[in-house]
């Protein structure tokens, strides 16, 4: 089900107020851009402070807004077990076709923690659960013994790899198997991943050049290699732009000049330093979404 670019969606702010205009229409252009699929309320999305309700809200505004036309797997993550299974529930009857679960920051569990957690979190649900590791973020690390313990729960799906570790999605074939969906979450990474045997990316940078990314996984599955190349290379700039400060305060800032948001944020997040403001300009431009 998913595969290709796949946005991880920002949550556009006005007034520190969830943005909802803004919303629907950066989801309606996406779509016409060749995104693939989106994750809404991840850690682009900014979830760690929106509130309840609108975690939820945002969720149901962009499977209202999509109809079906692309995939929605909806962020459900938190530290707490219970939490998480509240999310997911949620993301269910509000029509999402899967939740993303991102490994529990800050408490810092076990892997036999971790197991618990997300068999916990997929037996509330059958929904496809999808988990997100991101030790950088999360201070814990999924190890193999752990995901092959999980995979084998039916309704454990895939996961969204962000630990930069390129010999894993290899690891995972061998163990688990090519049927297990394994999705990039590093953008600078994803050839490499895709030829270990990922088949998508949850993008930061296709928010920003949804159609280049999305043209990018389209040249992997003809085997374009000349295409492939040119994309890549015009995209690295970019992938690295996206993080020249804590994400999301150089996407938002690129979307601000592409008429798609403010570039506010949430405290404490602010927005990016002008020194980094000139970095994601000469990125833009370098990857043509901008002039001079």
């Amino acid at each position: 089900m998913f595969k290709g670019s796949i946005t991880a969606l920002i949550t556009p702010f006005k007034n520190n107020k969830v943005d909802e205009d803004k919303f629907r229409d950066f989801i309606e252009w996406q779509i016409s851009e060749g995104s693939r699929g989106f994750v809404p309320c991840g850690t682009t999305g900014e979830s760690p402070t929106l509130n309840h309700q609108e975690h939820m809200r945002v969720t149901e505004i962009c499977i209202e807004v999509v109809k079906k036309r692309v995939p929605v797997m909806a962020g459900c993550g938190s530290n707490s077990t219970d939490e998480a299974i509240s999310l997911v529930s949620h993301a269910q009857k509000a029509g999402a076709e899967a939740a993303l679960v991102v490994t529990p920051y800050y408490n810092k569990p076990t892997q036999e923690g971790l197991f618990q957690h997300f068999r916990h979190v997929a037996e509330s649900t059958s929904l496809p659960i999808y988990i997100y590791n991101i030790p950088s973020r999360s201070v814990v690390d999924m190890d193999m013994k752990t995901l092959e313990r999980l995979a084998k729960i039916e309704n454990i799906s895939g996961i969204k790899d962000a630990s930069c570790d390129l010999e894993r999605p290899g690891q995972v074939v061998d163990l688990i198997g090519k049927n297990f969906c394994q999705l990039s979450g590093e953008d600078e990474t994803v050839l490499p991943f895709l030829e270990k045997g990922g088949v998508g990316c949850i993008s930061v940078t296709a928010n920003v050049a949804p159609k280049l990314c999305s043209e990018l996984h389209e040249a992997w599955v003809k085997q374009d290699t000349k295409t492939l190349e040119e994309i890549d290379a015009g995209l690295q700039s970019l992938h690295k732009a996206m993080f020249c400060e804590t994400s999301p305060g150089p996407v938002k800032f690129a979307l601000s000049l592409l008429g798609h948001c403010l570039p506010d944020m949430r405290l404490p997040l602010v927005e990016i330093a002008e020194e980094s403001k000139q970095i994601v300009k000469d990125a833009m431009i370098k990857a043509g979404l901008i002039s001079k």
